[in-house]
């Protein structure tokens, strides 16, 4: 149903640390013209966990009304707790997103049958196409593949964001067309792209969406070569935007990238997180400089 590279949306913040709405909507329209295939908004890169309520569905409003029908726009949605999922699916449908990404409930660590459970309550109560998102290794928690499988048969949950190959193939050859496989790490995206998914969940698209949009059709094409140049050509990129907990790296390089891309020269993007997270370390920013210097060949 999407296809493509989908950005992980970062938010934009002020030095103060309030969201900056203005720079919000100008990194929606450098999307569209940058061939941004679909945007997720309020993904672990948006830094939902440290936003208010209102501030989330502000961001998500105002993303929709940006984008005007010119991309789809696939909401985060999911906490841990099954009642406050469902309240804000209903709240993000309401909004006008095209889908929403539901992660797996974490801390509290539900079985199999929890999951299930989960998210069969939360499709049958918000008739909107759902992606689940499976992220072990910040949820404490493992969506299997046979509880995929389970999950497929339910008409509006429609795609699984994964960034393990391995489960990622089980699923494809599980579930087949019932359901659509989406990288969840850039990593990682080209192998399961060319495993039968659907498209790429991409952090790095914050910083070069068109190459990541090109990565994506080539492999449509059936250009693996040049796919694979494209990849090898970013895999220092991968590694670097989690030298730090993202989106520390991504954020500090976006606010010092944006400045010499001649099509993005309105942005003005801060490096602010917030707490618990922290801007990026001086020792870290002298290791990215280099950083810099690979992704100005890509403009």
């Amino acid at each position: 149903m999407f296809h493509g590279s989908i950005v992980a949306l970062l938010t934009p913040m002020r030095e103060n640390g309030d969201v900056d709405y203005p720079c919000l909507r100008e990194l929606v329209d450098w999307h569209v013209a940058q061939h941004t295939d679909a945007i997720l908004v309020m993904g672990t890169t948006g830094e939902p966990a440290t936003l208010s309520v209102d501030e989330r569905n502000g961001v998500i409003k105002t993303v929709v009304e940006q984008a005007y029908g010119r991309v789809s726009i696939i909401a985060g949605t999911g906490t841990n707790c099954t009642q406050s999922s469902i309240k804000q699916t209903e709240t993000a449908m309401e909004m006008g997103v095209d889908a929403c990404l539901l992660v797996t409930p974490y801390y509290n660590c539900p079985t199999q049958e929890g999951l299930y459970q989960h998210y069969r309550l939360i499709a049958e109560k918000v008739p909107i196409p759902q992606i689940l998102y499976n992220v072990p290794k910040r949820t404490g928690v493992d969506l299997l593949p046979e509880t995929v499988a389970r999950l497929a048969g339910i008409a509006n949950i429609v795609g699984i964001k994964e960034g393990q190959p391995g489960p990622a193939r089980a699923i494809i050859a599980a579930c087949g067309a019932s359901i659509d496989v989406y990288s969840g790490d850039d990593s990682t995206a080209l192998e399961i792209l060319g495993s039968g998914g659907k498209g790429l969940v991409s952090v790095l698209a914050n910083l070069l969406p068109k190459t990541m949009h090109d990565l994506y059709q080539a492999t449509q094409e059936h250009c693996w070569d040049a796919a694979a140049e494209i990849n090898r050509q970013l895999q220092p990129l991968y590694k670097d935007l989690f030298i730090e907990t993202n989106p520390i790296a991504v954020k500090w390089l976006a606010s010092e990238f944006s400045g010499t891309r001649p099509t993005a020269q309105k942005l003005i993007l801060t490096p602010r997180v917030r707490l618990p997270l922290t801007t990026l370390s001086t020792v870290n920013q002298t290791k990215l400089r280099p950083t810099l210097d690979l992704l100005k060949t890509f403009t």
